[in-house]
Protein backbone atom coordinates (compact mmCIF):
# COMPACT_ATOMS: atom_id res chain seq x y z
CA UNK A 1 0.00 0.00 0.00
CA UNK A 2 1.43 3.44 -1.00
CA UNK A 3 2.68 5.51 1.47
CA UNK A 4 0.42 3.48 0.69
CA UNK A 5 -1.74 3.87 2.59
CA UNK A 6 -6.63 13.53 18.97
CA UNK A 7 -6.43 13.97 22.01
CA UNK A 8 -3.57 14.22 24.24
CA UNK A 9 -2.87 11.51 27.15
CA UNK A 10 -0.52 9.67 29.61
CA UNK A 11 1.14 7.35 27.19
CA UNK A 12 0.62 3.88 28.82
CA UNK A 13 4.34 2.85 29.36
CA UNK A 14 5.05 -1.20 29.27
CA UNK A 15 8.77 -2.95 29.30
CA UNK A 16 9.83 -2.53 25.97
CA UNK A 17 8.82 -5.86 24.10
CA UNK A 18 12.21 -7.08 23.46
CA UNK A 19 11.73 -8.10 27.09
CA UNK A 20 8.33 -9.53 26.35
CA UNK A 21 8.76 -11.93 23.78
CA UNK A 22 13.17 -12.52 23.60
CA UNK A 23 15.58 -10.98 22.27
CA UNK A 24 16.27 -11.27 18.27
CA UNK A 25 19.90 -10.21 18.31
CA UNK A 26 21.36 -11.27 21.73
CA UNK A 27 23.19 -14.38 21.28
CA UNK A 28 21.57 -15.24 18.15
CA UNK A 29 23.24 -15.83 15.42
CA UNK A 30 22.86 -13.86 11.85
CA UNK A 31 20.09 -13.73 10.07
CA UNK A 32 21.01 -16.64 6.66
CA UNK A 33 21.11 -15.61 3.06
CA UNK A 34 17.34 -15.53 1.65
CA UNK A 35 18.85 -17.31 -1.43
CA UNK A 36 19.87 -20.36 1.08
CA UNK A 37 17.48 -22.62 2.75
CA UNK A 38 15.75 -22.27 5.55
CA UNK A 39 12.82 -20.78 7.47
CA UNK A 40 10.46 -18.63 5.40
CA UNK A 41 11.90 -19.52 1.82
CA UNK A 42 14.83 -21.90 0.14
CA UNK A 43 15.09 -19.87 -3.12
CA UNK A 44 15.93 -16.42 -4.30
CA UNK A 45 12.71 -14.93 -6.16
CA UNK A 46 13.22 -12.99 -9.24
CA UNK A 47 9.28 -12.10 -10.38
CA UNK A 48 6.63 -11.58 -7.76
CA UNK A 49 3.15 -10.44 -7.66
CA UNK A 50 1.70 -8.09 -5.39
CA UNK A 51 -2.16 -8.22 -4.68
CA UNK A 52 -3.79 -6.91 -1.93
CA UNK A 53 -7.76 -7.22 -2.74
CA UNK A 54 -9.63 -7.90 -6.35
CA UNK A 55 -8.91 -11.98 -5.83
CA UNK A 56 -11.11 -13.23 -8.69
CA UNK A 57 -14.62 -15.03 -7.31
CA UNK A 58 -12.65 -14.05 -3.51
CA UNK A 59 -10.18 -17.48 -4.04
CA UNK A 60 -6.37 -17.62 -5.40
CA UNK A 61 -6.33 -19.88 -8.49
CA UNK A 62 -5.93 -16.94 -10.73
CA UNK A 63 -2.68 -16.19 -8.39
CA UNK A 64 -1.61 -20.01 -8.21
CA UNK A 65 -1.75 -19.72 -12.02
CA UNK A 66 0.57 -17.07 -12.28
CA UNK A 67 4.20 -17.28 -13.66
CA UNK A 68 5.74 -15.71 -10.41
CA UNK A 69 7.97 -16.85 -7.83
CA UNK A 70 6.65 -15.31 -5.07
CA UNK A 71 3.62 -13.86 -3.82
CA UNK A 72 2.45 -10.91 -1.25
CA UNK A 73 -1.39 -11.16 -0.39
CA UNK A 74 -3.61 -9.76 3.24
CA UNK A 75 -3.88 -12.58 5.71
CA UNK A 76 -7.70 -12.14 4.50
CA UNK A 77 -9.26 -12.29 1.24
CA UNK A 78 -11.83 -9.28 2.58
CA UNK A 79 -9.49 -7.05 4.28
CA UNK A 80 -11.28 -8.63 7.40
CA UNK A 81 -11.65 -11.05 8.93
CA UNK A 82 -12.02 -13.94 5.81
CA UNK A 83 -8.73 -15.44 6.38
CA UNK A 84 -7.38 -17.36 3.72
CA UNK A 85 -7.22 -20.65 5.21
CA UNK A 86 -4.32 -23.26 5.18
CA UNK A 87 -5.26 -25.35 1.83
CA UNK A 88 -5.67 -22.05 -0.28
CA UNK A 89 -2.07 -21.22 0.76
CA UNK A 90 -0.57 -24.78 0.38
CA UNK A 91 -2.17 -24.98 -2.71
CA UNK A 92 -0.28 -21.44 -3.74
CA UNK A 93 3.28 -22.69 -2.50
CA UNK A 94 2.75 -25.53 -4.42
CA UNK A 95 2.61 -23.59 -7.82
CA UNK A 96 6.16 -22.68 -6.87
CA UNK A 97 5.98 -19.11 -5.06
CA UNK A 98 7.18 -18.23 -1.87
CA UNK A 99 4.14 -16.58 -0.29
CA UNK A 100 3.87 -13.53 2.31
CA UNK A 101 1.47 -12.48 4.42
CA UNK A 102 0.77 -8.68 4.27
CA UNK A 103 -0.58 -6.61 7.08
CA UNK A 104 0.40 -2.85 9.02
CA UNK A 105 2.68 -2.72 12.02
CA UNK A 106 2.94 0.76 12.69
CA UNK A 107 -1.18 1.92 11.69
CA UNK A 108 -4.58 0.10 11.86
CA UNK A 109 -7.50 0.65 9.10
CA UNK A 110 -10.99 1.15 10.62
CA UNK A 111 -11.90 -1.77 8.74
CA UNK A 112 -10.09 -4.17 10.25
CA UNK A 113 -11.59 -6.47 12.74
CA UNK A 114 -8.85 -5.33 15.65
CA UNK A 115 -9.79 -2.01 15.16
CA UNK A 116 -12.61 -1.78 17.63
CA UNK A 117 -10.22 -3.06 20.63
CA UNK A 118 -7.57 -0.99 19.62
CA UNK A 119 -9.65 2.08 19.38
CA UNK A 120 -11.07 1.10 22.81
CA UNK A 121 -7.73 0.69 24.53
CA UNK A 122 -6.76 4.63 23.13
CA UNK A 123 -3.77 2.96 21.07
CA UNK A 124 -4.92 5.23 17.96
CA UNK A 125 -3.48 8.04 17.27
CA UNK A 126 -3.63 10.78 14.24
CA UNK A 127 -5.12 9.93 10.28
CA UNK A 128 -2.39 9.13 7.68
CA UNK A 129 -2.93 12.15 5.43
CA UNK A 130 -5.23 10.93 2.60
CA UNK A 131 -6.11 7.90 3.58
CA UNK A 132 -9.21 8.57 5.72
CA UNK A 133 -9.77 5.13 6.49
CA UNK A 134 -6.74 4.24 8.20
CA UNK A 135 -4.44 5.74 11.94
CA UNK A 136 -1.27 5.87 13.27
CA UNK A 137 -0.96 3.69 16.37
CA UNK A 138 1.08 3.65 19.29
CA UNK A 139 2.99 0.07 17.96
CA UNK A 140 5.42 -0.03 21.53
CA UNK A 141 2.21 -0.27 23.51
CA UNK A 142 2.46 -4.34 24.92
CA UNK A 143 -1.59 -3.91 23.80
CA UNK A 144 -0.78 -3.40 20.27
CA UNK A 145 1.22 -6.85 20.29
CA UNK A 146 -1.38 -8.60 22.29
CA UNK A 147 -4.48 -7.35 20.21
CA UNK A 148 -2.78 -7.15 16.88
CA UNK A 149 0.80 -8.25 16.08
CA UNK A 150 0.94 -11.67 17.85
CA UNK A 151 -2.32 -12.74 16.21
CA UNK A 152 -1.54 -11.85 13.28
CA UNK A 153 1.47 -13.91 13.22
CA UNK A 154 -0.11 -16.82 14.74
CA UNK A 155 -2.73 -16.52 12.08
CA UNK A 156 0.10 -16.50 9.02
CA UNK A 157 2.01 -19.23 10.83
CA UNK A 158 -1.59 -21.39 11.15
CA UNK A 159 -2.20 -20.72 7.50
CA UNK A 160 0.99 -21.84 6.64
CA UNK A 161 2.71 -18.52 4.71
CA UNK A 162 6.31 -18.34 4.01
CA UNK A 163 6.70 -15.01 5.86
CA UNK A 164 4.85 -11.69 6.88
CA UNK A 165 5.60 -8.70 4.28
CA UNK A 166 5.26 -5.80 7.13
CA UNK A 167 3.77 -2.34 6.00
CA UNK A 168 4.04 1.15 7.47
CA UNK A 169 7.56 0.85 9.64
CA UNK A 170 7.49 4.36 8.07
CA UNK A 171 5.08 5.17 11.03
CA UNK A 172 8.18 6.43 13.12
CA UNK A 173 8.07 9.58 10.80
CA UNK A 174 4.50 9.87 10.46
CA UNK A 175 3.04 10.34 14.12
CA UNK A 176 1.93 13.47 15.39
CA UNK A 177 4.61 14.29 18.11
CA UNK A 178 2.02 16.18 19.91
CA UNK A 179 0.28 13.37 20.86
CA UNK A 180 3.16 11.42 22.07
CA UNK A 181 4.40 13.50 24.81
CA UNK A 182 8.23 12.75 25.28
CA UNK A 183 8.87 11.24 22.24
CA UNK A 184 11.40 12.01 19.15
CA UNK A 185 11.73 11.06 15.81
CA UNK A 186 14.86 8.93 16.96
CA UNK A 187 13.06 7.21 19.59
CA UNK A 188 10.36 6.37 17.64
CA UNK A 189 12.10 4.61 15.34
CA UNK A 190 14.35 2.77 17.79
CA UNK A 191 10.98 1.65 19.29
CA UNK A 192 9.73 0.01 15.52
CA UNK A 193 13.34 -1.50 14.98
CA UNK A 194 12.40 -3.29 18.60
CA UNK A 195 9.37 -4.33 16.94
CA UNK A 196 11.00 -6.14 14.02
CA UNK A 197 12.95 -7.47 16.72
CA UNK A 198 9.86 -8.86 18.12
CA UNK A 199 8.68 -10.24 15.39
CA UNK A 200 11.52 -11.78 14.43
CA UNK A 201 11.89 -13.32 17.76
CA UNK A 202 8.22 -14.61 17.91
CA UNK A 203 8.48 -15.85 14.57
CA UNK A 204 11.34 -18.14 16.17
CA UNK A 205 12.50 -19.24 12.58
CA UNK A 206 9.16 -20.01 11.37
CA UNK A 207 8.68 -16.78 9.45
CA UNK A 208 10.23 -14.66 7.12
CA UNK A 209 10.19 -11.17 7.95
CA UNK A 210 10.24 -8.24 5.43
CA UNK A 211 9.54 -4.46 6.22
CA UNK A 212 8.23 -2.36 3.45
CA UNK A 213 10.48 0.78 3.30
CA UNK A 214 11.98 2.96 5.41
CA UNK A 215 15.33 0.87 4.65
CA UNK A 216 17.35 3.77 6.48
CA UNK A 217 16.14 1.49 9.99
CA UNK A 218 19.26 -0.93 9.00
CA UNK A 219 21.58 1.65 10.67
CA UNK A 220 19.87 0.30 13.74
CA UNK A 221 21.30 -2.31 15.88
CA UNK A 222 19.90 -5.77 15.44
CA UNK A 223 17.48 -4.57 12.60
CA UNK A 224 19.79 -6.28 9.54
CA UNK A 225 19.77 -9.44 11.86
CA UNK A 226 16.10 -9.61 12.62
CA UNK A 227 15.11 -9.31 8.80
CA UNK A 228 15.29 -11.60 5.87
CA UNK A 229 14.54 -9.07 3.45
CA UNK A 230 12.62 -5.45 2.51
CA UNK A 231 9.83 -4.60 0.18
CA UNK A 232 10.26 -1.46 -1.62
CA UNK A 233 8.00 1.23 -3.74
CA UNK A 234 8.78 3.79 -5.65
CA UNK A 235 12.73 3.68 -6.34
CA UNK A 236 12.40 4.50 -9.80
CA UNK A 237 8.85 5.96 -10.62
CA UNK A 238 6.47 7.71 -8.67
CA UNK A 239 2.50 7.10 -9.01
CA UNK A 240 2.18 6.91 -11.64
CA UNK A 241 4.83 7.13 -14.37
CA UNK A 242 7.04 9.78 -13.00
CA UNK A 243 10.32 9.73 -12.74
CA UNK A 244 11.73 9.31 -9.11
CA UNK A 245 13.70 12.33 -8.70
CA UNK A 246 13.53 13.28 -4.91
CA UNK A 247 16.31 13.81 -3.04
CA UNK A 248 14.53 10.65 -1.22
CA UNK A 249 14.47 8.57 -4.22
CA UNK A 250 18.46 8.47 -4.07
CA UNK A 251 18.86 8.36 -0.48
CA UNK A 252 16.30 5.19 -0.30
CA UNK A 253 18.47 3.29 -3.70
CA UNK A 254 21.33 3.50 -1.61
CA UNK A 255 19.81 1.95 1.70
CA UNK A 256 18.09 -0.32 -0.50
CA UNK A 257 21.35 -1.47 -1.54
CA UNK A 258 23.33 -1.61 1.58
CA UNK A 259 20.59 -4.19 2.73
CA UNK A 260 21.03 -5.98 -0.77
CA UNK A 261 24.72 -6.22 -0.14
CA UNK A 262 24.14 -7.33 3.48
CA UNK A 263 22.58 -11.09 1.52
CA UNK A 264 18.65 -9.80 2.23
CA UNK A 265 16.49 -9.91 -0.45
CA UNK A 266 15.03 -7.18 -1.96
CA UNK A 267 11.28 -7.30 -3.17
CA UNK A 268 10.95 -4.08 -5.30
CA UNK A 269 7.83 -2.26 -6.75
CA UNK A 270 7.59 0.66 -8.80
CA UNK A 271 3.74 1.78 -9.96
CA UNK A 272 3.90 2.49 -13.98
CA UNK A 273 1.63 1.72 -16.80
CA UNK A 274 3.59 3.10 -19.73
CA UNK A 275 5.24 0.41 -21.90
CA UNK A 276 8.82 1.90 -22.06
CA UNK A 277 8.25 2.86 -18.06
CA UNK A 278 7.48 -1.14 -16.95
CA UNK A 279 10.96 -2.03 -19.49
CA UNK A 280 13.01 0.96 -17.69
CA UNK A 281 12.25 -0.43 -14.16
CA UNK A 282 12.24 -4.14 -15.09
CA UNK A 283 16.10 -3.44 -16.83
CA UNK A 284 17.03 -1.62 -13.43
CA UNK A 285 15.58 -4.49 -11.04
CA UNK A 286 17.98 -6.77 -13.18
CA UNK A 287 20.81 -4.51 -12.59
CA UNK A 288 20.63 -4.03 -9.41
CA UNK A 289 19.75 -7.60 -8.35
CA UNK A 290 16.46 -7.09 -6.92
CA UNK A 291 13.77 -9.25 -7.59
CA UNK A 292 11.37 -6.81 -9.15
CA UNK A 293 7.22 -5.54 -9.99
CA UNK A 294 5.51 -3.23 -12.11
CA UNK A 295 1.88 -3.04 -10.98
CA UNK A 296 -1.22 -0.42 -10.65
CA UNK A 297 -1.49 1.15 -7.60
CA UNK A 298 -4.42 -0.07 -6.54
CA UNK A 299 -2.71 -3.60 -6.02
CA UNK A 300 -5.94 -5.44 -6.96
CA UNK A 301 -5.08 -7.29 -10.08
CA UNK A 302 -2.58 -9.66 -11.96
CA UNK A 303 0.22 -8.12 -13.99
CA UNK A 304 2.75 -9.83 -15.85
CA UNK A 305 5.57 -10.84 -14.40
CA UNK A 306 9.06 -8.58 -15.77
CA UNK A 307 10.64 -10.49 -18.87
Amino acid sequence: MLHHMRRLRTAFLVLPLLLVVGTGDAGAEPKADPSADGAGSDRHPSSWIYQLSGYEDDGLEALTAAPHDAAVIDLARDGGDDYFTADEITALKDSGKTVYAYFTMGSIETYRPEHPAVAAHDLVLNRWGDWPDEYFVEYWDQRWWDLVMRPRLDQAMAAGFDGVYLDVPNAYEEIDLALVPGETRESLAQKMVDLIIAVDAYAGGSLAVLPQNSPELREYPGYLDAIDGIGIEELFFLNADEPCAEDWCGENLANTRAIRDAGKLVLAVDYASEPANIAAACARYDDEGFAGAVAGVDLDAIYAPCP
